[in-house]
């Protein structure tokens, strides 16, 4: 079974059940089928850092005791942007401390008896992949009941009854659930063409992570690989409105990010940076590039971008507006 097309009549109660893979997907699964199932297994080529919160924000529930909801609500949005903007901003500062205070949970939550080095470190450093959050501790409380297991191996083959790893052991299957990933589409696979011209994104550079060069009146949202909500699609949003408004205020038809001649040479950079996720690097020779500096870099900053596209100037120099029919009347009118 593949989580992005799982059968409605899929029955697991009582079965053998193996979730291939620790990713967000995985470790959601994992508690939901071991509701029902004999056992769940989730295999794991290498670890994943996690983190247990609560599902109900405890903070949210006060403030709105106290607050009208309209000011409860944009103070308890306010925080979680702040508090994630610190964290992950302290995972590229001081990497080795925020990778300690997540397994000292991990101890906490499943005890002495449980081999966290092995299943729950993982080789790289906090937020160089996706960091999964595990909501009220509900992963942790099936492995701790014997409901689920972990195991940390790789796959040898599949056999008639389960799969056999490459440690010898064997894990008895009824059904398997590949949590592999998934494969990224670009602007959901659309063929985007100028004058009848393909337009290759890999060829291009970002304009400020939403736009690309050289193509007019195309925007991109693609929100923060370190935070799962829309906060930068709202941002993209107010920009885009700001962004047609001018186009509306000075009569013209056509934005296009435009690189300078001075910016030509710049050294180009991944679109995603120091990511190293295994479904973005899939697709890293599909996107455009980063350039050395704004607007052509795609920062995943949202304290820096909330001033670039709420505050930032539309006309910065580098997105060249145009009339293409009044310039085309206009070349009439001179030959004439």
């Amino acid at each position: 079974v593949h989580p992005q097309h799982w059968p409605e009549d899929l029955d697991y109660a009582g079965k053998n059940v193996v979730v291939i893979v620790s990713g967000a997907t995985a470790i959601t699964l994992v508690p939901s089928l071991a509701q029902a199932a004999k056992h769940v297994t989730m295999l794991q080529r290498s670890p994943t850092y996690v983190i247990s919160r609560p599902a109900k924000s405890r903070v949210a529930n006060f403030m709105r005791r106290l607050l009208p909801d309209t000011w409860a609500y944009h103070l308890t949005r306010w925080r979680h942007r702040m508090v994630q903007h610190v964290f992950y901003r302290r995972t590229r500062t001081h990497p080795l401390q925020v990778k300690d205070f997540l397994l000292k949970d991990v101890r906490k939550k499943l005890g002495p008896d449980f081999d966290i080095d092995k299943h729950f470190t993982p080789r790289y450093n906090p937020w160089d992949e996706r960091l999964c959050l595990i909501p009220d501790d509900d992963l942790f409380n099936v492995l701790n009941s014997g409901e689920a297991s972990v195991v940390t191996d790789t796959i040898e083959t599949f056999t008639e009854t389960g799969i056999e790893l490459s440690s010898g052991e064997h894990l008895d299957a009824d059904i398997i659930v590949t949590a592999t990933g998934l494969n990224l589409t670009l602007l959901g696979d659309m063929a985007i063409n100028i004058d009848g011209d393909p337009v290759e994104f890999a060829k291009r550079w970002t304009y400020k992570g939403v736009g690309l060069s050289g193509v007019p009146n195309l925007v991109t949202t693609f929100g923060y690989l370190n935070a799962s909500w829309t906060l930068r699609a709202d941002l993209i949003g107010k920009w885009i409105c700001r962004l047609i408004n001018h186009m509306d205020e000075t009569g013209m038809r056509q934005a296009t990010p435009t690189v300078r001649p001075e910016d030509e040479d710049m050294e180009p950079q991944p679109h995603f940076g120091e990511f190293t996720s295994g479904y973005l690097q899939r697709i890293m020779h599909l996107m455009p590039k980063q350039g050395a500096h704004p607007p052509w870099t795609n920062p995943q900053n949202y304290v820096l971008e909330r001033k670039i596209f709420l505050k930032g100037p539309i006309d910065d120099g580098h997105m060249v507006f145009s009339h293409p029919a009044e310039a085309e009347v206009a070349m009439k009118v001179a030959a004439e």
